[in-house]
Parts: C-alpha cells; structure tokens; sequence
C-alpha cells in the first residue's frame, strides 16, 4: 500500500510561491504514476500534474503550464508540486495521488485512475 501524506500548503498572496510536498515511503515500488489534484467545495477534484515514476516524464493542466513544476526524490521517499506565480484561482485543497498504472495509460487527470490519496493540504491565494 501506498499511503500519500501531503505538507506545505498554506496562505500566500497572489503572485507568491508554495512549495507542497508528498511523502510517500516505497511509493517507487508499487506505483507508476504519481500526481496532484486539487479541489474547491462543489466542484470535481481536478488533476493538476502528473509524474511518471520510472523515467520522469511529467504532464501539467493547461492553467498551471509554466507556474507550477512537479518533481520526485525516489531517495527521499517524496514528489513535490513548487507553485509559482499563484493567483486566487489556485485556492483549493491540493491532494496526493498515486497510480498503479502508467499516467498514460489511462487518464491522468482522471481521479479514477489513483488507487490511493492522501488526506490533503489547504492552498488560500489572496489578491
């Protein structure tokens, strides 16, 4: 089992940066997609980016290309969302996401496609 555990949200003002982190011990070893998701009360939970475990390849939504960067740290056990330039759109609860199988071999903005989340990390963009 994979068991996500999200830190680093927090307040920001427009234009700042957050850097969110997942820790997730052995994930490298179970799963082939790692991703965030984020979501605002009422609305689906929306994928945000995407990482493949094995060769790094990474996939972001149209609205966060450019500003937001996802990463992993197989060693450390983490994969990690650095988000630059937020705006107040960005608000919204941002969760972990692990996938048994590869981001593209289904659909990674899908939250059907993760098998296992973590309990999530509030992001507040103020303008």
């Amino acid at each position: 089992q994979v068991r996500p555990v999200e830190s680093g949200g927090g307040p920001v003002q427009a234009g700042g940066s957050l850097r969110l982190s997942c820790e997730a011990p052995g994930y490298y070893t179970i799963v082939n997609c790692m991703a965030w998701f984020r979501q605002i009360p009422g609305k689906e939970r929306e994928g945000v980016a995407s990482i493949s475990v094995d060769n790094g390849d990474t996939y972001y939504v149209d609205s966060v290309k450019g500003r937001f960067t996802i990463s992993q740290d197989s060693a450390e056990n983490t994969v990690t969302l650095q988000m630059n330039n937020l705006q107040p759109e960005d608000t919204a609860t941002y969760y972990c996401a692990a996938a048994v199988g590869e981001c593209l071999a289904g659909d990674w903005k899908s939250k059907s496609w993760y098998h296992y989340w973590g309990q999530g990390t509030q992001v507040s963009v103020s303008s």
